[in-house]
């Protein structure tokens, strides 16, 4: 899908494996690098990240990946489920925005508001009734971004980086319903 001549978002594919384990580990450590030690980040994105898991995942027909590109730059990317439910939200259809990455190098040009559109309309095609996902409570730069399109924080989660460290999360859900 072409947003603008600069912008372009893409479903991803087994070829661009490589590219999410590197944009992933990046904008992990760009993001969380500093939330547990060296040893414990590095534990996590060598298994989250790690090409196998990655294909793994874009193979489960329920994930849906999509590439941002910028300028023919990959610039980041998202990971959506349709009908995934969350614990502490009561309404059934619902997505959850497993990830949405982009590299610091592209913050303040609007391109994560461009891939969080895309993933919410993906939502509203999917007759999804809300989104929900996890952030880091310390991650202040994403819990304002989430707020901005409605958001809520519903309820909290420890989200385990390594088998020594866990992080407190955030769990937040925007309803689409009236939205």
């Amino acid at each position: 899908m072409k947003l603008q001549t600069e912008i372009e978002i893409r479903p991803a594919t087994s070829s661009d494996v490589s590219a999410i384990g590197i944009i992933g580990k990046t904008s992990f450590i760009e993001s969380h690098g500093h939330s547990a030690s060296l040893k414990d980040i590095n534990c996590y994105i060598e298994t989250v990240y790690d090409e196998n898991t990655v294909l793994s995942e874009l193979n489960d027909p329920s994930n849906m990946y999509h590439l941002l590109f910028y300028q023919s730059k990959l610039a980041g990317y998202s990971k959506i489920k349709l009908n995934t439910a969350c614990d502490w939200v009561q309404i059934r259809a619902i997505a959850k925005l497993d990830r949405l990455y982009l590299l610091q190098s592209y913050y303040g040009q609007k391109l994560g508001y461009q891939l969080m559109d895309y993933n919410l309309q993906l939502a509203r095609n999917g007759q999804q009734k809300g989104i929900w996902l996890f952030t880091w409570i310390e991650n202040h730069r994403a819990i304002s971004f989430y707020n901005k399109f409605g958001f809520k924080i519903v309820g909290k989660a420890d989200f385990r980086i390594s088998e020594n460290h866990v992080n407190p999360n955030h769990i937040m859900f925007l309803n689409l319903i009236n939205a």
